[in-house]
């Protein structure tokens, strides 16, 4: 190793970097980031990346999972010659800022991905370990490794004390990825205080018990720090170091303390660890040069090492590598051979989307997903495809969260395009990944099928019911519940051209297939004038299978004399984009509007006067008893917007005969 007292001011410089943002912003979590400084000051000799190119696709990545470490991230990017400045550091925390107080992925340069709900990073990290094993396998030749880059990750006690870390690296050591790289800062301290007030497991064991290779360092004696560095890069597993640190290192009084750990340690605190530590204690936000040249290196090693990559895949590459690199990195929709679906025969949403998943994945090669041990039943095998890692069928076993966070990170590593799928009752288990996906617009997909009472004997544990509503209001999130097979085709058109996630709901049950003679609009609009009936004085909003159930509950209206507009919503999200006047061309406003569907559907009163839907959980029975049972039969409903209407009397005996 080279001089210990440069590594020591380098590490330094660190930590009073943070601690003058943190005191600037008088917000943020100095504690971590001192505590860290050591230890990234020698991963930073160990990085492949080039700061003047963030995207290069065969970098290194960096995952700092703790994102309340924010200050510890934009100190190493800035001192690294990322296009982060001084002035961006002293703005930490501040409005419009490029340093907010969590790293948020497309606005920080450098920035692999939006950390800051802890175990979300840790499980991001090994999604771009089994995205790069998968490119590996399907890009390198002999003489040509156009992917060998590492995956690291930086976490600490919070991280490993959330449930979806222990399902993200079970996984990670079943798929044997000897590319992931995890420094756990095992500080064991927490907000409350010392880690042992709710925590005693042995971590080693637990990670050796998943297939991990494991070692324990000084997280603050560089050379064991570069040495456990060398040696992670030889694993055939993955690997895990865990660090014991001191949180807040260098700090005069609050070394050690949990107190460090989310606030300012204040002017004095500061001002007393900077002279110790040899540094002038009145000046602030301070980078020497000579620290500054140290860290700078990795610009034009950086710059090398991408050119040399870069005529490796010009010389080496052959022809039908290259080839494949470029449908990878950009790929063609329009290749694309959709299903086509008969109008009148009867098929399920989750068969239809079974189908296009198998077109979209025979056009797109970085088409890839998997289920959460729920395949067959989501119909989201892709055939003839293989099993990951030498395949694109992905068995996320039963880790929904998991499975939610790491298709995040194969939607960031930038050739491939994921899906992933489970019963939409179990889309409450990827919520919060599903929210940073959202937070971050990736181009991701989500299959969610058995989308309501409809699943039937399985009964209300499994039958979403709020579910739609809660997605449907999540910003920057589109969710699709497809009627038939044309709207499914047809939503997964529109959801490709979007940089954006989506979902698609999809029934258990056959749901029949409509004419194609929509009156205004289409699904790229979100909803859309299906039927038009001169006169009307009703109008009924659907989606999903309850689309069919309105245009049955139209013909039974128009028997006694009330005219009624159908409408098909299959994207919600899509059509409260649309302007108004595109709203009052489907929705006539001198119609009374109803929206039927077999959710809670609180969503539907911005557009609906009356909602027919869910108050209640389900009930385990057949499906058919169970919409009758709760009243969405085509015989339910129009006894109900008779009695809303007044002035007609409905009866059953009126037939309920639809050939619309």
């Amino acid at each position: 190793m080279e001089n210990k007292k440069m590594l020591k001011k380098q590490a330094d410089t660190i930590r009073f970097l943070a601690a003058d943002m943190v005191q600037q912003a008088n917000s943020g979590h100095p504690g971590a980031p001192m505590g860290l400084a050591d230890i990234v000051t020698i991963l930073s000799r160990h990085l492949k990346h080039n700061p003047k190119n963030p995207k290069w696709l065969n970098r290194d990545r960096l995952v700092f999972s703790g994102g309340h470490a924010s200050a510890l991230i934009y100190a190493f990017l800035h001192l690294n010659g990322y296009d982060l400045s001084i002035e961006d550091l002293k703005n930490f925390r501040q409005l419009g800022s490029k340093t907010p107080g969590h790293p948020e992925y497309g606005d920080v340069p450098g920035v692999e991905v939006t950390t800051g709900p802890l175990g979300q990073g840790i499980s991001n990290a090994v999604g771009f370990a089994m995205a790069a094993k998968y490119a590996q396998g399907i890009l390198n030749t002999e003489t040509a490794p156009v992917i060998d880059h590492k995956v690291y990750c930086l976490c600490g006690d919070g991280d490993l004390q959330e449930g979806i870390s222990y399902e993200a690296c079970s996984l990670a050591g079943h798929l044997a990825l000897d590319n992931l790289v995890v420094i756990y800062d095992s500080n064991a301290i927490t907000i409350e205080g010392d880690t042992s007030l709710a925590w005693s497991e042995d971590v080693k064991h637990r990670f050796e018990a998943q297939g991990w290779e494991v070692s324990r360092i000084d997280g603050h004696d560089y050379d064991e720090i570069n040495d456990v560095l060398d040696h992670a890069k030889e694993q055939t597993k993955p690997y895990l170091i865990i660090a014991d640190t001191l949180i807040a290192k260098g700090a005069c009084k609050m070394e050690g303390s949990h107190h460090a750990h989310g606030a300012p340690l204040g002017c004095e605190e500061i001002t007393n660890s900077k002279l110790k530590a040899g540094f002038d204690g009145d000046a602030k936000f301070v980078v020497d040069a000579d620290v500054k040249a140290r860290f700078g290196c990795a610009i034009e090693k950086g710059d090398l090492e991408e050119a040399k990559w870069n005529e490796m895949i010009k010389t080496k590459l052959s022809n039908e590598q290259k080839a494949l690199l470029e449908q990878l990195l950009s790929p063609d929709f329009s290749k694309i051979q959709w299903p086509s679906y008969a109008a009148g025969s009867d098929v399920a949403t989750r068969d239809s989307n079974g189908k296009i998943l198998n077109a979209i994945a025979k056009a797109i090669p970085g088409f890839l997903g998997g289920s959460a041990d729920l395949g067959p039943s989501n119909k989201s095998e892709l055939e003839g495809m293989g099993c990951f890692p030498e395949g694109r069928n992905i068995h996320f076993g039963i880790r929904e969260h998991a499975m939610a966070a790491i298709s995040n990170a194969l939607a960031l590593y930038g050739l491939f395009i994921p899906f992933s799928a489970t019963f939409f009752i179990f889309s409450d288990y990827m919520k919060p990944s599903v929210r940073l996906a959202a937070l971050m617009k990736l181009k991701a997909f989500y299959i969610w099928t058995h989308d309501s009472i409809g699943v039937g004997e399985d009964g209300p544990t499994h039958q979403p019911i709020e579910q739609l509503s809660q997605f449907r209001a999540l910003p920057g999130f589109y969710v699709y519940r497809p009627c038939d097979g044309v709207e499914n085709v047809k939503s997964w058109q529109k959801a490709l051209s979007m940089q954006a996630p989506a979902a698609f709901i999809c029934s258990r049950q056959k749901l029949k297939v409509l004419k194609d003679d929509r009156a205004y609009g289409d699904v790229e609009n979100g909803g859309y004038l299906l039927k038009k009936r001169e006169n009307a004085t009703v109008t009924l909003m659907a989606s999903g299978s309850e689309v069919y159930t309105a245009l049955q509950v139209g013909c039974l209206l128009s028997k006694l004399g009330i005219q009624a507009n159908i409408v098909s919503v299959p994207c919600f999200d899509l059509f409260v984009e649309q302007d108004k006047t595109y709203h009052e061309a489907v929705i006539d406003t001198n119609t009374t509007t109803f929206a039927i569907e077999a959710s809670s559907g609180i969503e539907w009163y911005r557009f609906a006067d009356e909602v027919i839907g869910m108050n209640r959980f389900g009930a385990s029975a057949p499906a058919e008893l169970l919409f009758e049972k709760f009243g969405l039969t085509a015989d339910s409903i129009t006894e109900k917007i008779c009695a809303t209407l007044g002035g007609v009397t409905y009866q059953k005996s009126t037939g309920s005969g639809c050939k619309c």
